[in-house]
């Protein structure tokens, strides 16, 4: 037990925040204490499934994830301070962004739920792109939606509601029927000016579902409402506290921030939400985030416009596939040191596969990997398949083979960059963050090359969303106190002033290595699609 008594009595006091992220694969509670500072940490481990030909969560899962995240986390802090977690000062919600969950009048879920890593609305998208004038990817909400009434799905008439993730957990626990302004800019369009949805390309959207199979109110009333970062967004119900903690014993009132994606939560997490600040978050997807001083000159398929959560104009460049298939080699490899008898654990073999990365060849030495466990829009796949590809005069060596698979994990990435580099977009600093820059100076310097731009890194980095989320929390709560500073201001000025940043600039070997393995790998994309067409 930690005799760290101040900490002690902030907990049982609830001069905490709770921030929970339901990530891809981790459902992950955080709680941080005035000072920002992680004092006890829960994890539940959840996975989507592909069924029917898409990619879902039951609803049952997220009852359950958001149970075990709490109960872990409520096990933490009983064996770190000795005492129960029964109350908390503040709560933010967080989860993977986009996706369709469709609800009736009466509340209930009309078709399972349809999660960003699905590429099944290529029409739809396109067609509202042309539309609105506007980049609508196929991972958005409306995507879903208008996809829907182009099939004649018979559920369209009777959706009275559409969320996200976040936006469905923060109902189940307050009751509001709200959503985080970055959150919603993955739903539909938001007008920087009002900082709500575009009423203008929301009359045309109106107009197109006329045409087809349409729900039975405006697009605008099916839609959650739109919250920048620090309003308030209602309390903790019973019936939410009973959802977190079915024992009893967490305490319903405490206030909630406006939910908000995972985008929007690594963007706080790394202080990346001021003009010329990106950030790049790693996990089962990987995107990178530029706040922008100016619009883009046009529309690009590869490029998102969405918001920080305070509402200022994002350019997303966001891929599917991300550390995944690197995890399952690591795996892999543990599961053969554990065969020859090491105990080596899955922290050190994973850093030893890291580690080993940057031994490689700058270039590859001709071996390619692919990570593609579903589609990739950007290099125009519905559907993916791994694998690594290599010529009969390829060196095969462990570097080699680290060093591809770490690439393969930017190389989509890298592909978006260019539009934005072709664009003029200035970027100071990229901040990175997620659990593969745990293992210090590798993905670090290779992301680096990749995006062609400093890369920072913060001893937050591991946490990743779920304290970017409490992080907001505790803004709302601060902002409800009389706080007036904006979100980019505070966050400097409170929450990173003392922060200590490890930055690698881009080495030039590894730059032009891997442009030229960028080559051959784009070279090679017609291997992918007849991959995809032979294995069913």
């Amino acid at each position: 037990m930690n005799n760290d008594a101040p900490t002690r009595d902030a907990v049982v006091a609830g001069r905490t925040t709770l921030g929970i992220e339901l990530g891809s694969t981790n459902i992950k509670a955080c709680l941080i204490d005035a000072d920002h500072t992680t004092v006890a940490v829960g994890v539940h481990t959840w996975e989507n499934q592909f069924t029917d030909r898409r990619w879902t969560y039951p609803l049952d899962a997220v009852h359950t994830g958001l149970a075990g995240a709490f109960e872990a986390l409520a096990a933490d802090v009983r064996d770190r301070y000795g005492v129960e977690l029964t109350t908390v000062g503040a709560i933010g919600v967080s989860a993977m962004m986009h996706g369709y969950l469709a609800f009736d009048a009466e509340d209930a879920l009309l078709v399972p739920f349809r999660t960003w890593r699905n590429t099944t609305t290529g029409p739809a998208a396109a067609a509202l792109t042309e539309a609105f004038g506007f980049n609508v990817p196929q991972r958005w909400s409306v995507a879903h939606l208008y996809q829907a009434m182009l099939d004649g799905e018979e559920h369209v008439p009777d959706v009275a509601f559409l969320t996200t993730l976040a936006g469905y957990v923060h109902w189940q626990l307050t009751g509001e029927r709200v959503l985080g302004v970055g959150d919603a800019s993955g739903m539909f369009p938001i007008d920087p000016a009002t900082g709500t949805y575009d009423t203008g390309m929301l009359a045309v959207f109106d107009g197109l579902a006329a045409q087809v199979t349409a729900p039975a109110a405006p697009l605008r009333a099916l839609l959650p409402e739109v919250l920048p970062a620090g309003a308030p967004a209602g309390r903790l119900t019973e019936a939410g506290a009973a959802l977190l903690d079915p024992t009893g014993g967490l305490r319903a009132g405490a206030p909630l921030c406006p939910p908000e994606g995972d985008a929007g939560t690594g963007m706080v997490a790394t202080n990346a939400v001021a003009p010329r600040t990106g950030n790049v978050s790693a996990g089962t997807s990987i995107f990178a985030m530029i706040v922008l001083e100016r619009p883009l000159s046009t529309v690009h398929e590869e490029i998102d416009v969405v918001a920080t959560p305070a509402g200022a104009p994002v350019a997303m460049v966001h891929c599917n596939n991300g550390s995944s298939e690197l995890g399952a080699w690591a795996a892999l490899f543990g599961e053969f040191a554990a065969a020859i008898g090491s105990d080596a654990g899955p922290d050190a073999v994973f850093a030893a596969l890291l580690g080993a990365a940057l031994d490689g060849e700058p270039d590859g030495g001709g071996v390619l990997a692919f990570n593609y466990l579903s589609g990739e829009t950007i290099t125009g796949l519905d559907e993916g398949r791994p694998m690594v590809v290599r010529t009969p005069g390829s060196r095969l060596t462990l570097a080699n083979f680290a060093r591809t698979q770490v690439y393969s994990v930017f190389a989509t990435l890298a592909l978006g960059m260019r539009t934005l580099a072709a664009e003029d977009v200035a970027i100071d600093a990229m901040l990175a963050h997620g659990g593969l820059f745990r293992t210090r100076g590798v993905a670090q310097r290779l992301l680096a090359a990749a995006v062609g731009a400093p890369v920072a890194v913060a001893a937050t980095a591991g946490e990743g969303g779920a304290w970017g989320i409490a992080v907001l929390a505790a803004y709302s709560a601060a902002v409800t106190a009389g706080e007036t500073r904006p979100l980019a201001d505070w966050l400097a000025e409170t929450v990173f002033a003392n922060a200590v940043l490890d930055v690698v600039d881009p080495d030039a070997g590894d730059v032009a290595g891997l442009t030229a393995y960028l080559a051959t790998y784009e070279a090679a994309l017609p291997v992918q699609h007849a991959a995809v067409a032979a294995t069913r």
